[in-house]
């Protein structure tokens, strides 16, 4: 069961769980365990989502719809060269620059197959032209998906029969899925969104270790494919009750939004997807204050959430975003320790009082 007082080994086991989107299994079966620990009922909706329903404290009280999505940014196959390796294309937005080269798992029909994601000898000339496409000292040019592939030492037979093919997803190798700190941080890729799942549930465990419920009834969603359009968060928002859709997501700590590394929450009043809630968005800075915190404020540009991605295709009519602040969005990504524990807190304190 999570434990709301120390959530950072529940965190690395989320981490080391595949996820990519469409096929987020791995962090479906941890998030059904426990959230049937914490929530009057569990289920699995049509498109994947895993739910967790926590009844309120009146019927009267606002129904709300709480999502953080399971799936990570990975890549896809789109064909199998002669030579055994893979060209692939990104699931989400990723650059091959945010991996680097290095190992990765193919999630194959038959098990997971090592590769590695690969961009090719640099001792190499413009006969090489793909490679010397990238080089500083030869092309210049920034490097995309046409250039990196995967590496996987198998024949074209040996792939065919493992049951690799066009739309086999794969994925950061789980070798280089371990928590890292650094000071009073910890890095990892896929903080995005395996954090804001931890929040989730640590204020939910919250909750039932001070034996209280929210004020309404309060629908915890972990949601399927946010990354290429936020397809569970649409299809939860049009099915489940309730007028507001809220997400937990990470946020860029960067100048440009005047928004720092801090444990401090972050709550968001807009983004490229339309603008969100400002009533709701000005409670939860008020709850944050309450607490004695000093939330963060900011409008995203290059971004995109569950909620707000819901609201602009009409599938709630009231959408928020709560974020813990982020280095290296969709990359490497590293948070303050003590970030979560400040979102549980916040995310709790609202629920209970949401109006």
């Amino acid at each position: 069961m999570t434990n709301p007082d120390n959530l950072i080994p529940l965190l690395q086991e989320l981490i080391s769980a595949r996820g990519p989107s469409g096929q987020e299994d791995e962090v479906r079966a941890i998030c059904i365990r426990e959230l049937e620990t914490l929530c009057d009922k569990t289920w699995t909706d049509a498109s994947g989502n895993v739910i967790g329903f926590l009844r309120g404290v009146s019927s009267e009280g606002p129904a709300i719809r709480v999502m953080a999505h399971m799936d990570e940014l990975a890549m896809i196959v789109k064909r199998i060269n002669e030579d055994g390796t893979l060209r692939v294309n990104p699931l989400g937005g990723i650059y091959p620059a945010n991996y680097g080269q290095g190992p990765v798992e193919i999630m194959a029909d038959q098990g997971i197959l090592p590769g590695v994601l690969s961009i090719g000898p640099q001792h190499t000339t413009a006969d090489s032209a793909r490679i010397w496409e990238v080089k500083v000292k030869g092309g210049n040019k920034a490097m995309d998906w046409s250039h990196p592939y995967i590496f996987t030492r198998k024949t074209l037979a040996q792939l065919k029969e493992a049951g690799v093919h066009a739309g086999t997803r794969v994925v950061i190798a789980r070798s280089r899925r371990t928590l890292f700190d650094i000071d009073d941080c910890i890095g990892s890729y896929f903080m995005d969104n395996r954090a804001a799942i931890v929040t989730l549930l640590g204020a939910a465990a919250r909750m039932k270790a001070e034996d209280k419920q929210p004020a309404g009834d309060t629908y915890l969603v972990m949601t399927t494919t946010e990354e290429i359009g936020a397809h569970g968060a649409t299809y939860a928002s049009r099915t489940l009750p309730g007028d507001i859709t809220l997400a937990v997501d990470s946020g860029p700590a960067v100048e440009e939004y005047g928004v720092a590394l801090t444990a401090e929450p972050i709550v968001v009043y807009g983004d490229a997807a339309g603008l969100y809630d400002k009533t709701i968005s000005d409670h939860l800075l008020a709850c944050g204050r309450l607490l004695g915190m000093d939330p963060q404020c900011a409008y995203w540009q290059s971004y995109g959430s569950d909620a707000s991605l819901s609201k602009a295709i009409g599938q709630t009519a009231r959408a928020a975003l709560l974020c813990i602040a982020t280095e290296n969005t969709h990359g490497y990504e590293i948070i303050p320790r003590d970030g979560i524990g400040q979102c549980v807190a916040l995310l709790a304190a609202y629920l209970e009082h949401p109006v």
